[in-house]
């Protein structure tokens, strides 16, 4: 399914066509090592186009690399180019592969040619979602409260998968057909989300799980007691087929990487919505590991900096 996202996101650097060349061509180099028949130092990650969290944390993925000595290239595309790439070598990771539903095809098509390096997140789903100081409780609620919410749903995009299985699975299940379900985009959407909770009214939107909607406003999500959403997924790594032979620490380091929504959403919120880092992602991961200075260490074992590359 196609989920409504941001529409901000990171410039493409140069075509799909020019980048597979180029990476192909970088791939028959040889590749640097620090020396000790450790890592390799350099790396090319695939950012999946659209996909906030998977920007976020790609982008804080290159500046710990960096810290570390890596030399890091990066490179926007559509997921599908990016797993392609990562099966044909032309990439050695990306960090936003959903399972078992939403990537489920790649999965089936490339599953053996790459390497699964674990799961980041594990409560990626699909929401109905209200200000947390409103009377509903399940999506059920709505039904009976329609009043207490404007007898209105707020949407995102028509052809996003959220606002499909909203029309053919929420509004049945839960009999909210009495209400108005507006369809309009994720902007507006988040634009009516913002002007109810500054008012304090309540409010009832689609929402999704990673979103920096949940660090921004007061919400929460209604229960979904029938399951009509569907169930949670995890966001995973994938690596070169070889990523572990050839980056032996680092595939630690990523089996130690987790994220709360707490953690993801703040920086997903600081790099998305945040004027004081528009258009500059690494200042707002500079920013937010100034808020969580021992994450690095968590993560990779409190290791020292690794010697710049040749």
């Amino acid at each position: 399914m196609t989920f409504g996202r941001s529409t901000k996101r990171l410039a493409a650097v140069g075509g799909t066509l020019a980048l597979t060349a180029s990476l192909a061509a970088c791939a028959s180099e040889e590749p640097a090592t620090n020396g000790d028949g450790g890592d390799e130092k350099e790396i090319s990650i695939g950012i999946p186009s659209g996909w906030d969290e998977g920007i976020a944390v790609s982008n804080l993925w290159m500046s710990i690399l960096e810290e570390k000595g890596y030399e890091v290239e990066s490179q926007t595309a559509d997921v599908g180019v990016i797993y392609t790439g990562l099966a044909g070598g032309d990439f050695d990771v990306t960090f936003d592969v959903w399972l078992p539903y939403t990537h489920a095809e790649y999965k089936k098509e490339y599953g053996e040619q790459v390497s699964d390096l674990g799961v980041w997140y594990d409560n990626a789903k699909l929401t109905i979602a209200v200000n947390e100081d409103s009377p509903a409780q399940t999506i059920g609620d709505l039904a009976e409260m329609a009043d207490e919410y404007g007898n209105k749903l707020v949407g995102i995009e028509a052809g996003a998968g959220l606002t499909q299985i909203t029309q053919d699975e929420v509004i049945p299940t839960y009999g909210l057909e009495d209400m108005d379900y507006s369809i309009s985009s994720t902007p507006a959407m988040l634009a009516e989300l913002k002007g109810a909770t500054d008012a304090g009214e309540n409010v009832a939107v689609t929402l999704w799980r990673p979103h920096w909607a949940y660090d921004e406003f007061p919400v929460r999500d209604l229960e979904d007691p029938e399951g009509a959403l569907g169930e949670a997924e995890e966001i995973h790594m994938w690596g070169a087929a070889d990523f572990a032979d050839r980056y032996p620490e680092l595939a630690g380091w990523l089996k130690n990487f987790t994220l709360t929504d707490e953690q993801l959403f703040s920086l997903e919120n600081l790099m998305f919505n945040d004027e004081e880092y528009a258009d500059d992602p690494e200042a707002a991961v500079d920013a937010w590991l100034e808020e969580n200075p021992d994450f690095v260490d968590q993560v990779t074992g409190g290791a020292a900096a690794s010697d710049t590359a040749e």
